[in-house]
């Protein structure tokens, strides 16, 4: 069995992350259309306030994520406008309950990882209740890896994006419909960190040679995070 505790660290303020997670026992946890949009709405909710989004990928098992969580200042004033605090919107349930005067860093943690739970804990009770299942959906706590070089940082958003093409759902990872890649390449209002993602690879050509290159996708082996 592999140490499945590198997987598993407390997420850290202002790093990138690869993060996935899979249905149990492999069950698909995206079951038709909708549940891809549901999803992506929760996620904007939950997500969205305490880290950026880079590139993502749903497919009808699992999902891959690469994100950036925010600053400890942006998720502290994120956790103080929803406890009430300078702003009137109320308390939200199961916020830790952290003192204005005494921040510590695994208070930071608790609110990040809370967040991530109220996604992945919401979005498997709709599921329950649509389908008439029980139960958890998810495999485990989902895996989180450090994105600590820029060539890791390029080549995540090359695997996530060629994700559906890497596990046969397509041909041609351009056709799939469930990832970020064609958000990039959009001028509609979009959540992802878009400006900052193309120009990393230069411009949104430059990004779609990088993603049609003849790479060999068996050399990104080692953003498969091992659940076992």
């Amino acid at each position: 069995m592999k140490d499945a505790k590198k997987y598993t660290e407390p997420l850290e303020p202002d790093t990138v992350y690869h993060i996935y997670n899979r249905g149990i026992n492999g069950e698909n946890i995206f079951k038709e259309e909708r549940n891809y949009r549901y999803f992506l709405e929760k996620y904007a909710q939950c997500i969205s306030p305490i880290a950026d989004t880079y590139a993502y990928c749903l497919l009808k098992n699992h999902f891959h994520l690469a994100v950036k969580i925010k600053t400890e200042p942006k998720i502290m004033d994120f956790y103080w406008k929803k406890k009430g605090i300078n702003a009137n919107v109320g308390e939200i349930p199961n916020l830790p309950d952290v003192k204005n005067d005494d921040v510590k860093k695994t208070d930071i943690q608790r609110i990040i990882n809370q967040q991530f739970a109220v996604l992945f804990n919401g979005y498997a009770q709709a599921i329950n209740k649509a389908y008439n299942r029980t139960g958890g959906l998810f495999e485990q706590s989902f895996r989180r890896i450090m994105v600590d070089t820029d060539a890791y940082f390029t080549e995540l958003i090359y695997y996530i994006h060629h994700n559906p093409q890497k596990h046969g759902f397509v041909k041609d990872f351009r056709d799939y419909p469930h990832s970020s890649y064609h958000s990039h390449l959009a001028s509609s209002p979009t959540r992802l960190q878009r400006g900052e993602v193309i120009s990393w690879f230069g411009n949104k050509s430059e990004f779609q040679k990088f993603h049609i290159g003849n790479q060999e996708l068996a050399s990104l082996m080692k953003f498969e995070i091992e659940l076992d």
